[in-house]
């Protein structure tokens, strides 16, 4: 029996008495791809990407382990919420607009500790205290920098497009205005490389693509750690007490904390592992999460039909955004319908030995984006679930 064939073994024996659709975390496996976080990272604290997660419970489980502090939000809301469940230490990922949410957080000396929020631009600190609404409280800034890649004299970007700040005098320029301007403290600089730690370096039958890509994040590597070093010196001369400097994410952790300038490594789907992690050479890890179908047609040989599916994950749209029907192995999709949202056909001889009511096991795209469709985790160890936790959605949370 393969490895994956006895988690089958395992997944169906504990959920015997759940019909699917459901969705599941193997905590053993979960626990084995923190450990190989920390082990990546150094000595470095790691802060865990709530989006990456979505759910309070394993977000608590994660941050009790050594070698992790903090979290990386992607909402204000999402933020004020784990600040008022007891989260002490939340750093807001993304710039936002939300007014309201920034007239609790200048009003709320509890919020305002435990909530550090992002910002790139001028306007957005003049949007914030035009949003106080008679708030008092010194909000906590940190400033983010762009990673891409330039080359041929700026002709090509690889990258995202984030933060316009990119040179060490934009970002002091930035840290200068912060400091001048009453009611806010720079307390951090953060830095993103998503080109690196998000991208697979190792395609399956593309050997020159992923030598290119490996190449092309070689080079970023060098580029943006010269960079970031000069660019945390130029702001550490506006802002002497900066408590962090945080970059990297789940492909990138023991190259980002390589670096002496970077303090904190900032990671999340390397805990649960979802389909676009295998194509690494950087780290190998272990499926966590995952979800289930029931077989609810049998069209003929080869074909069974399972309940919906059709999951697809964030970004630009192509297979690599689909989840892939993992267990048990060999079952693929049928290439004229794909992924449904109401039915899924899978084609495959293991489809002959599937009965009406099966479960088959399901890998998502993405990390935490796998909450958005559940209610409830089923968290398994061994052979058995042990306990049943809500996701964000399950507590009436849905922040994107």
């Amino acid at each position: 029996m393969t490895a994956r064939a006895a988690d089958r073994t395992r997944y169906n024996r504990a959920t015997a008495h759940l019909d699917a659709p459901i969705a599941v975390v193997d905590l053993e496996a979960f626990d084995a791809n923190a450990d190989d976080l920390v082990r990546r990272a150094a000595g470095k604290p790691i802060r865990v990407a709530s989006k990456s997660v979505r759910c309070r419970a394993l977000l608590e489980r994660v941050l009790a382990r050594p070698g992790f502090a903090g979290i990386m939000s992607f909402t204000l809301a999402e933020s004020l919420w784990l600040a008022r469940a007891g989260f002490e230490d939340v750093l807001l990922a993304y710039p936002s607009a939300d007014r309201s949410a920034f007239a609790e957080l200048a009003a709320d000396p509890k919020l305002a500790a435990a909530v550090t929020v992002m910002v790139d631009d001028h306007s957005q600190l003049e949007l914030i205290d035009a949003a106080r609404a008679g708030g008092t409280e010194e909000i906590r800034v940190c400033l983010e920098l762009d990673t891409s890649l330039r080359m041929l004299g700026g002709r090509v970007r690889i990258g995202a497009l984030r933060s316009p700040l990119r040179s060490p005098a934009q970002l002091a320029e930035l840290a200068r205005s912060v400091a001048r301007r009453p009611g806010f403290r720079l307390v951090g600089l953060m830095a993103y490389e998503g080109h690196i730690a998000g991208v697979g370096d190792s395609l399956a039958g593309r050997p020159l693509r992923s030598r290119a890509i490996r190449l092309m994040q070689a080079t970023g590597r060098r580029e943006l750690a010269a960079r970031r070093a000069e660019v945390v010196r130029a702001v550490r001369a506006v802002a002497p007490d900066l408590e962090f400097v945080n970059g990297g994410g789940t492909g990138s952790v023991q190259h980002t904390a390589a670096e002496a300038a970077v303090t904190e490594i900032a990671a999340g789907s390397g805990l649960y592992v979802p389909r676009l992690f295998d194509n690494y050479t950087s780290f190998t890890a272990r499926p966590a999460a995952l979800f289930a179908q029931p077989v609810v047609r049998r069209p003929g040989v080869g074909v069974v039909t399972v309940l919906g599916g059709g999951y697809p994950a964030s970004g630009a749209a192509g297979a690599d955004r689909l989840p892939v029907p993992y267990l048990p192995e060999g079952l693929r999709y049928d290439p004229q319908e794909g992924p449904g949202e109401v039915q899924t056909p899978l084609l495959g001889a293991a489809a002959d030995d599937l009965l009406i009511g099966d479960k088959v096991w399901f890998r998502h795209a993405k990390a935490g984006e796998l909450c958005e469709r559940f209610d409830e985790l089923q968290l398994i160890e061994g052979d058995r679930v042990t306990a049943t936790v809500p996701t964000y959605r399950g507590e009436g949370r849905t922040f994107l």
